[in-house]
């Protein structure tokens, strides 16, 4: 018997069926009726005993996504399995990108169903001691931690060294997922504060009416439920650094207060007295834009003047996709101390890495490369092992499984490096991970200019792009007219045009 499957269903009738399954592979279950039924028992005693969630994406109240968001923002990482009658490929996009481990469509077969459990258990197994592993190793993060070879974060990381020597508060800003409390941890590490407390807090993920609590702290009996004194984050944080992810989420009675512990140094616990000093490193993240907060009325323009003393912007993994290899293979290091040894990835894997647009960023990468990891069959990462990234961005790159690869035959190996190379040595393979050429092909791209260096005609171009549609939708002629935004019979007039037979137009019989 093996941890609890915790079952997040709005309808009766699926929850005894997913019940009855669960108990038949041999797993005890635990069952919610709706979303924030499954969040309390998240939140519950019982929390420790879930190993992994079957969740409906499309219920009342709180559905699926909601449910997948509030768990981000509380830190549960127990693996999700989401089921929905819609099985449309932004559905599953939409789900992966909020934290979900598989997708499976109702009525999803015992097999499948099995297969998602078994590989969601193994996964959480693996997790549980890499974590351990990386408590054991501890130390302070500095810059030189940081896995980039990109351009675009040099600039973050001199603008992070430089706000390291001084004590001025700091706004971090950038998509969800890009590492901006890596970057706050940097700072702290190579700061003078290295060695005293680092204190985060996800501004998102406290309810508005206990945020001036938890930040500010309370006195016993101050307001029903307190039943202790409670210090608050800022106070814990005395002598070190505060970090105050998602600042933009606070509501506004408690920016005013924010503000004053910003200016004076000074707290006001709930039902305190007296005022508590502190001397604290500020820092804030957000991914949301601050100064438009701040026209709309949701911000108050005194505090992010106060905040944004220091701005420094992360960049999406989009706009620094040379950081992949390097990304890719250190996540794929941190799997090996639990025994998932693998030798490398292969290039077609690699370019189909590289070609995608990661809106969950980096969040989103490593999860995808720990899950391919821990059930890789084969010693080496192929585009089989990546299905939700393939599904995407099969048919814009060559993902053939048996197409040529480097002289290595992969595009890193263990073997090409030696089995000493370490994790956080990554400019010792620097020249080893450098993509070839066609490795720098782009998801979603045409070819804009001819061999001779001119732009190509629009004939040309749209000939291609049609090519394209008509192979990606498998000549389903409806769905190539409508993603290509003109009328089916445009689309007929123009094969017509172009000397294609709209009978079986296929990319393979067009000729090109």
């Amino acid at each position: 018997m093996t941890g609890s499957i915790l079952i997040v269903d709005d309808d009766p009738v699926q929850r005894r069926l997913l019940e009855a399954a669960v108990t038949k592979f041999g797993h005890s279950a635990i069952v919610a009726d709706g979303g924030e039924a499954g969040l309390e028992a998240l939140d519950g005693p019982s929390a420790r005993d879930v190993s992994a969630v079957i969740l409906d994406l499309v219920m009342p109240g709180l559905d699926g996504i909601g449910v997948l968001k509030a768990m981000r923002e509380r830190g549960i990482t127990v693996p999700v399995i989401v089921q929905t009658a819609q099985g449309g490929i932004e559905t599953v996009v939409s789900a992966m990108r909020h934290g979900a481990f598989d997708f499976v469509v109702k009525p999803a077969s015992p097999d499948r169903l099995q297969t998602a459990i078994g590989n969601a258990l193994k996964v959480e197994a693996v997790e549980d001691e890499v974590k351990r592993t990386s408590r054991r190793r501890g130390g302070h993060l500095t810059f030189k931690d940081m896995i980039t070879h990109s351009p675009a974060m040099d600039r973050v990381i001199r603008l992070g060294q430089k706000a390291a020597a001084s004590n001025i508060p700091i706004l971090i800003e950038g998509e969800s997922g890009v590492g901006k409390e890596l970057v706050a941890r940097a700072i702290q590490g190579t700061g003078d504060r290295r060695s005293k407390p680092f204190v985060t807090v996800n501004c998102g993920a406290i309810p508005d009416n206990l945020v001036e609590s938890i930040l500010f702290g309370h006195e016993k009996g101050s307001f029903t439920g307190a039943t202790d004194k409670h210090t608050g984050k800022f106070v814990e944080a005395h002598s070190g650094t505060l970090f105050l992810d998602e600042i933009g989420d606070l509501p506004l009675d408690v920016q005013v207060k924010l503000l004053r512990a910003v200016q004076d140094g000074e707290v006001d616990p709930v039902g305190g007295r007296a005022t508590v000093r502190v001397d604290i490193r500020l820092i804030s993240a957000t991914h949301r834009n601050l100064l438009q907060q701040v026209k709309d009325g949701k911000f108050r323009e005194d505090l992010f003047y106060r905040l944004n003393v220091y701005p420094i912007f992360v960049p999406p993994l989009r706009d620094r996709r040379d950081d992949i290899p390097y990304l890719v293979k250190h996540f794929m290091d941190k799997v090996a101390p639990a025994g998932h040894r693998l030798h490398g990835i292969s290039e077609a894997a690699l370019a189909m890495l590289q070609a995608y647009d990661w809106p969950g960023n980096i969040r989103q990468l490593e999860n995808a490369v720990f899950r391919a990891s821990v059930l890789a069959e084969g010693d080496v990462l192929t585009p089989d092992e990546f299905p939700q990234i393939r599904a995407q961005v099969d048919g814009t790159i060559n993902l053939d499984a048996d197409a040529p690869l480097s002289d290595s035959g992969m595009a890193w190996s263990s073997e090409s490096q030696g089995d000493s190379a370490q994790t956080d040595d990554v400019g010792t393979v620097a020249a080893e991970l450098d993509p070839p050429a066609r490795l720098l092909q782009r998801f979603g791209t045409l070819r804009a200019l001819d061999e001779r260096g001119n732009v190509r005609a629009l004939a040309d171009v749209e000939l291609e792009m049609i090519k394209l549609a008509i192979d990606h939708y498998n000549g389903q002629m409806s769905e190539v007219a409508r993603r290509l935004g003109i009328g089916r019979s445009t689309l007929y007039r123009k094969l017509k045009e172009y000397g294609i037979d709209p009978e079986t137009g296929r990319l393979d019989r067009l000729a090109s």
